[in-house]
């Protein structure tokens, strides 16, 4: 931490001292800083998992303090960022072995004519977040090592993304990559996206992973491959928001097994008026029963699980039990009211089922899981400093405790409440 502190003082002087030095009329690089404290209370009272029986609830306040730098020049621009997190006394009063550590540090290069590279540990955001996003909901957030190529202009986006992962330098003993970092050992994936006209835009992803499927005893490397194909359409006639999105999954798991997986979505949303909108949405994820040797359950992979399939992160967020990959269906209706221009209120119904088959004993179960209601508050106070605060509850059937666990008959509820304070505290241009 003081090791960051004299680097940034450091940058701090610099760039006064060539301000101080430079014309207005010279000026072509920027400085920027930016600060993010965002704590965040929970009462969780079968949040992820239903709660078991006679399990007590808990409640905890989680925190995110992060600082980023930016520099920007005709060409070039880096970014830099530094973030603390973790749960209000986790870390002692008198803290020598402080955890703060780089969470982005990448450099983007400008070719001209569109043309681009960014490498570097970054985030890797693409359409609605449903195969890749950013996860900021989660205190930590989600970043990649990674090159991106890609090339831009007014109607047409192209990225190619390449990826190699391993643990250490070696000098010998192959590329076998132990789990515990990022999820793949290797990854190429193709973006592109096509807007048409303002009302409508289509995008293509297709992603390549290498899965680490090697002896970890013998850490020698077998890497499987999986595969991922789609596209996400978007179409905004008038006060419509109109989305549709499909892909396809195939190749091998780490264990070897043949891959024939798929997801769909469809969702709307009807702006009634500046201050009512309404929407509708339904999402299916196929899932695997085990009846023949294809796996069947599609893996949104590293997606914002928590923007689509329920706040209160029973799915994909975290895992199923005893080995089960059942897929899931989740119909829903949502309402949004702003009743200012500073507080927004929303109203979320989810319905879940499986996908696949599963039995109880010789019993095949029904496929309703049971429903979800999300509420939450937003309300800026102020410039970069925004409150939130939701609540949630599930209503489980049968079948939820048998692909999840504990007991859905008892009261299962989840609250939070979030201050995000963001402001940009310095910049400077020289």
């Amino acid at each position: 931490m003081k090791k960051l502190v004299v680097l940034v003082a450091g940058l701090l002087s610099v760039a006064l001292f060539a301000q101080a030095e430079e014309t207005q009329n010279t000026k072509e690089n920027t400085f920027s800083m930016k600060v993010q404290i965002r704590p965040r209370a929970e009462y969780r009272n079968g949040v992820l998992f239903p709660r078991p029986k006679d399990a007590e609830s808990t409640g905890f306040i989680n925190n995110r303090a992060r600082l980023s730098l930016g520099y920007e020049r005709d060409r070039l621009s880096i970014g830099l960022s530094a973030q603390h997190v973790g749960v209000w006394g986790q870390d002692p009063q008198i803290d020598k072995n402080g955890r703060f550590i780089l969470n982005e540090a990448w450099a983007k290069l400008d070719f001209g004519s569109g043309f681009f590279a960014k490498l570097g540990r970054q985030s890797l955001v693409y359409d609605d977040e449903r195969i890749m996003g950013a996860l900021d909901w989660n205190v930590a957030g989600r970043y990649h090592d990674a090159l991106k190529l890609g090339y831009e202009n007014t109607n047409n986006q192209l990225h190619l993304i390449l990826a190699f992962n391993q643990n250490d330098e070696k000098t010998i003993g192959g590329t076998y990559y132990a789990p515990g970092a990022q999820p793949y050992k290797t990854m190429q994936t193709l973006w592109y996206k096509h807007l048409f006209d303002k009302s409508f835009n289509a995008s293509f992803l297709f992603m390549n992973l290498g899965m680490e499927g090697g002896d970890a005893e013998k850490q020698n490397s077998d890497t499987k491959y999986l595969q991922t194909l789609g596209t996400n359409l978007i179409y905004t006639p008038s006060n419509w928001t109109i989305g549709g999105t499909i892909y396809y999954q195939f190749g091998k798991t780490k264990s070897g097994r043949d891959v024939s997986a798929f997801l769909w979505a469809v969702n709307a949303a009807y702006q009634i008026d500046p201050q009512w909108k309404i929407g509708v949405g339904s999402d299916y994820l196929s899932g695997s029963d085990g009846a023949d040797g294809k796996y069947k359950a599609f893996d949104p992979l590293y997606g914002t699980h928590h923007k689509f399939y329920g706040a209160m992160d029973y799915f994909y967020a975290s895992s199923f039990v005893n080995g089960l990959n059942p897929g899931l269906w989740d119909n829903q209706i949502n309402v949004a009211y702003k009743p200012s221009s500073k507080v927004n209120l929303s109203l979320a119904y989810h319905y879940f089922s499986i996908t696949g088959d599963v039995y109880e004993g010789n019993d095949k179960l029904s496929k309703g899981l049971g429903s979800e209601l999300d509420f939450q508050v937003d309300w800026v106070i102020m410039k970069d400093v925004k409150l939130s605060a939701g609540y949630s509850t599930m209503l489980g059937t049968n079948t939820m405790k048998a692909v999840k666990g504990g007991n859905p008959s008892h009261w299962q509820d989840w609250g939070w409440l979030s201050i995000n304070i963001n402001p940009t505290i310095f910049t400077t241009k020289w």
